[in-house]
């Protein structure tokens, strides 16, 4: 009898219990970490000690814990950020496109044996249970390096790129990096159906709130979109107040975080 009751009594934990929600922490910038539902943790462009939008609290970088997987969208280095010290304290493994990869390795930013040198198009699944697709973004790309003596130098950045990263629950999430509008993202918008994505609207260097509007509207078209990429350098004019009237009346939810914050999905 005692049996019987313990075992039902785990059945009614296991269905009335909430699953683990995933859950997105944005840095400012285009820097985000990423923590599945099955605890997998993924950072994006880690831009964070030096970034003058991320909270104080958040620039300890001891405080990250385990980090499965760095992504990094192109080479400039509020993109770069932060991957070699957080690839060297976590062992994560660092993906990007493939000539970058060359560069990192040559130079000794990170180990070869961390690198996942990969291009766009044909999906990888560098931690179990996530999907990553790179795709295409109209942007730069170059490697700045600074050597133990303090001397700088310029190296091939490869081509700037976005990502679909697929959760384990289906859950689709687009980063476009750095990026102008290109028609292409109609194709993305069909094929992956991302169910968020996180875009540029900063300008001068991205688009701006009315070409990011235009994205979303009449290539993109998915559930929800974080603006990103704005407010933190001076040439990053563009705000979240003008990509919403810009966007006008849609079925797309703008999320509002400030860096910091989180969204959970």
């Amino acid at each position: 009898m005692k049996n019987r009751l313990k075992s039902a009594l785990l059945v009614l934990s296991a269905v009335t219990l909430p699953a683990t929600a995933a859950e997105l922490l944005w840095y400012g910038q285009a820097a985000v970490k990423i923590t599945t539902d099955a605890g997998k943790v993924i950072l994006i462009d880690p831009f964070i000690t030096r970034n003058p939008k991320t909270p104080e609290a958040l620039k300890d970088l001891s405080r990250l814990g385990k980090v499965d997987l760095i992504l990094v969208t192109h080479g400039h280095g509020d993109h770069v950020g932060d991957t070699a010290e957080i690839a060297k304290m976590t062992g994560a493994k660092v993906a990007m496109n493939a000539d970058m990869g060359h560069t990192f390795s040559t130079l000794g930013v990170v180990p070869a044996d961390q690198l996942i040198r990969f291009n766009k198009s044909g999906p990888i699944k560098p931690v179990d249970g996530v999907t990553v697709t790179m795709v295409r973004a109209e942007h730069s790309s170059e490697f700045v390096h600074t050597d133990a003596d303090g001397h700088k130098s310029v190296h091939p950045g490869g081509e700037p790129a976005g990502y679909i990263i697929e959760l384990e629950n289906g859950y689709r999430i687009y980063h476009a990096g750095d990026t102008g509008v290109f028609a292409d993202m109609k194709f993305i918008g069909e094929y992956y159906r991302p169910d968020l994505e996180l875009l540029p609207i900063g300008g001068h260097f991205t688009m701006d709130p009315k070409h990011a509007a235009y994205a979303v509207r009449n290539l993109l078209n998915s559930k929800q979109v974080l603006p990103i990429h704005y407010g933190t350098f001076p040439p990053l004019t563009g705000t979240p107040e003008e990509f919403k009237a810009a966007l006008g009346t849609t079925q797309t939810k703008v999320i509002d975080l400030a860096p910091g914050e989180t969204m959970k999905f």
